[in-house]
């Protein structure tokens, strides 16, 4: 009997894309969202722990890093699997990464316990800073089992198509982290006042639902993929193509840790509240930012799954929506950012000083978002169809290249708003990179499918 095939090679391209972009982008936007109320209520703490907080982001990114990365080569690896009719293939990546998750976790915990206290006095000698820092990364990174496994199962549901039940296991873990994050930060209903400590553990709670809530969906309602216990083990093919595809994320991920702690370093030497302006910035754009990654992880499986399919119109039309869709939501986070910028730095309880040096900062960066858009589609366009380093070229070159000696430099005018510029500057090498890329990959496309027919 004729097997059915995936939504993802039958749907019209504007309507699948929506169908699997809009549920991850809610998603995302839910994730944004409980980062920033993590703050929210930590800045109404102090602003040392809201300062720790925005320290402390090197190390999650990171893990984060390294989590997305592998979600996104197992995501596009099955995708890729299942066009190509490739069952038992699917079937083998997904137990593989139910191991490579675990090891991931296990990474983590062991820097959570052990470098957590080294890597606040590395930035800062301020005492409540260092406490704050190293207890809030101490449990998040020590107990990430969590968010890995919810960045696994959620792949798996995004690689078969069910992005709508990806979402829920998603708003399953925000809504935890947002309703606990007052009651132990500020001790309501008979728990004790835990302050950071207290946001952390809010944090660790909602992603051990999530993820608990996404291996149940995965077992009851995917069945494209059959997840046994005696088949997750390690395979060398495998491991070694989901790391070729999600290599370069990792890695861009990690540059931008760098990037992040470098610039804080750049910032400290005007004052604190420079970084707290930039570590503000930081949480509110991911509500710009994280529906751009939402739309990518809707975009890459159907990309992955058409060109494994060999249906190249098919790859194409859903690149130009994708575009059209991040370039359109960039235009609107730098609106928001240029006529909103004093309403925004209120949510942390800016006072004057934060006031007076968010104000042009905001404005500067988000001029930047003008080439975002279109730089974060290419990228991951490039990853899912197989030439991962030019998304990784890219990303370096913009923040290790450009951006942060760019700050070095204008850092030595003295002039902080000028600190700010190198954000622009950065954005538009990636844009004329991005191109250059873009077009070759599709080429590249054109070329392997034109020998083969």
């Amino acid at each position: 009997m004729e097997t059915k095939e995936n939504k993802m090679g039958t749907l019209p391209e504007g309507k699948l894309l929506a169908s699997m972009a809009i549920p991850m982008m809610i998603s995302m936007l839910l994730q944004a969202l409980y980062n920033v109320v993590d703050s929210y209520f930590v800045s109404r703490v102090s602003q040392e722990a809201f300062n720790a907080l925005s320290l402390a982001f090197p190390l999650q990114a990171l893990m984060i890093g390294l989590g997305g990365g592998t979600g996104l080569g197992v995501n596009a690896l099955i995708s890729r699997s299942l066009g190509e009719r490739r069952q038992d293939m699917a079937d083998r990546v997904a137990n593989t990464g139910m191991v490579l998750f675990l090891l991931c976790a296990a990474v983590f915990a062991v820097v959570g316990f052990t470098l957590s206290g080294p890597f606040f006095r590395a930035q800062t000698d301020v005492a409540g800073i260092i406490e704050a820092g190293t207890v809030y990364c101490t449990i998040c990174l020590g107990f990430s089992v969590g968010i890995f496994y919810q960045f696994c199962f959620e792949r798996f549901l995004q690689a078969t198509g069910r992005t709508t039940l990806s979402m829920v296991t998603q708003v399953s873990g925000a809504v935890i982290n947002i309703i606990m994050d007052p009651i132990l930060i500020f001790g309501y209903f008979g728990f004790p006042a835990m302050g950071v400590r207290g946001a952390a553990i809010a944090t660790v709670l909602g992603q051990i639902v999530a993820a608990v809530m996404g291996l149940f969906i995965n077992l009851k309602r995917n069945p494209d993929i059959h997840l046994k216990l005696a088949e997750m083990r390690l395979h060398r093919e495998i491991v070694a193509e989901v790391y070729k595809i999600g290599f370069p994320s990792i890695l861009m991920q990690s540059v931008n840790s760098l990037l992040v702690f470098g610039l804080n370093q750049i910032l400290l030497t005007f004052s604190t509240v420079a970084t707290a302006v930039y570590g503000a910035y930081f949480k509110l754009q991911s509500f710009i930012f994280m529906p751009i990654f939402g739309l990518n992880n809707g975009m890459v499986p159907i990309i992955s799954y058409n060109f494994g399919a060999r249906r190249p119109d098919r790859v194409k039309k859903t690149i130009r929506l994708s575009v059209y869709a991040a370039v359109g939501i960039m235009l609107f986070g730098m609106l928001l950012f240029e006529l909103f910028p004093a309403q925004l730095l209120r949510i942390f309880d800016a006072d004057a000083a934060m006031l007076r040096d968010g104000v042009p900062a905001f404005r500067i960066i988000a001029t930047s978002y003008l080439f975002a858009g279109f730089c974060i589609i290419a990228g991951s366009v490039c990853q899912a169809i197989g030439n991962p380093m030019h998304s990784l070229i890219v990303s370096i070159c913009r923040q290790m290249v450009v951006l942060l000696p760019a700050a070095y430099l204008l850092s030595l005018t003295r002039r902080l708003e000028l600190v700010w510029l190198a954000f622009p500057i950065a954005e538009i090498m990636s844009l004329a990179l991005s191109v250059v890329f873009l077009r070759r990959t599709m080429r590249m496309m054109n070329e392997r499918f034109a020998e083969t027919e």
